[in-house]
């Protein structure tokens, strides 16, 4: 899908700051996309889903109030409605969303950013909870 890394991120989100931490950890700087603040347009964001190989409703943020306001856990709502839904309110697009050339991820969780990356880890990565992903040597544990 693309020639270099992107990341969908939201940085008050643990998950996406340890993803784009172990990005960095491997010496890539990403393309940073702050998506609630740019949220990506319908085609990307259908092309970023389609690229993952999950379904729709796996990029969206169940856990999100809205997504129960707006019934979308109701029988019969399709792919289009919560597409639809995660356009007009970017806080239900599920994060971080990471494309590589390598493929495109859902990286949920975090080190699931290690099976995409075109670069191997450059030393020892702990995510905020110190939970030890990659050991002093670059390899995951």
């Amino acid at each position: 899908m693309t020639d270099i890394v992107i990341i969908y991120h939201n940085p008050r989100c643990g998950t996406s700051r340890n993803t784009l931490a172990m990005i960095r950890n491997s010496g890539i700087e990403p393309e940073v996309i702050e998506y609630l603040n740019t949220p990506p347009d319908r085609a990307t964001l259908v092309a970023l889903i389609a690229a993952t190989g999950a379904p729709v409703i796996d990029a969206v943020r169940a856990k999100e109030a809205l997504f129960s306001e707006l019934r979308l856990d109701a029988p019969g709502v399709t792919d289009a409605q919560l597409i639809d839904a995660m356009l007009a309110h970017p806080i239900l697009i599920n994060r971080p969303l990471v494309a590589t050339p390598l493929g495109t991820r859902l990286c949920r969780p975090s080190e699931l950013v290690l099976d995409i990356l075109p670069a191997p880890q450059r030393g020892a990565f702990s995510k905020e909870d110190a939970e030890v992903v990659v050991n002093a040597r670059g390899e995951r544990v």
